[in-house]
């Protein structure tokens, strides 16, 4: 009895405030031909809502009150104040197309829109190397045979804002407003 009461409490409790954040900042795109999935993009816009409590979930897990803790979000703060950041999770059919960090030799090409049309090249793409539970416990996207990806761009003072990734094969498109 004690075990059912426990299981139903453990399903009745939403979301943490992070996990809403995320949810809430986080795209999702499958491009498909035919029988086969060719892309699926999750894209995490790290806006300054989303830095904020990434912020406050990390000073909760390590315990930090006081000084401690107003500086992390003091850092949080200042990090959304420079270059826009998307975390970028991405599955390929071919994993060999799974290469952005390649640059200009990349088989898929991530591109940044904002509301005037213009188009902005990512000041830079590097995998995420931190192991793959650890992504996962922060992007629940992350699945099996993705890779994850860090990607910045220029900051801009643009209210909307697409992310297109692109190659001969097709695309998918996201958007923040």
């Amino acid at each position: 009895m004690r075990a059912l009461v426990l299981v139903v409490l453990v399903a009745c409790v939403g979301p943490t405030p992070y996990q809403q954040v995320t949810g809430t900042w986080t795209r999702t795109k499958v491009l498909e031909a035919g029988y086969q999935q060719i892309l699926k993009v999750s894209a995490t816009f790290k806006s300054a809502e989303w830095r904020t409590a990434h912020a406050e979930k990390e000073a909760a897990e390590r315990g930090l009150t006081g000084a401690a803790r107003d500086q992390l979000l003091a850092q949080a703060r200042a990090d959304a104040a420079g270059p826009l950041e998307v975390e970028l999770i991405m599955t390929t059919w071919d994993r060999r197309e799974n290469d952005l960090d390649r640059g200009d030799k990349a088989a898929w090409r991530v591109r940044l829109f904002d509301d005037a049309g213009n188009e902005v090249k990512p000041l830079e793409v590097r995998k995420d190397k931190r192991p793959y539970l650890v992504i996962r416990s922060e992007f629940p996207a992350m699945a099996d045979f993705a890779t994850a990806y860090i990607v910045r761009f220029p900051p801009s003072a643009a209210r909307d804002l697409r992310l297109r990734v692109s190659s001969e094969r097709g695309g998918v498109e996201v958007a923040w407003r």
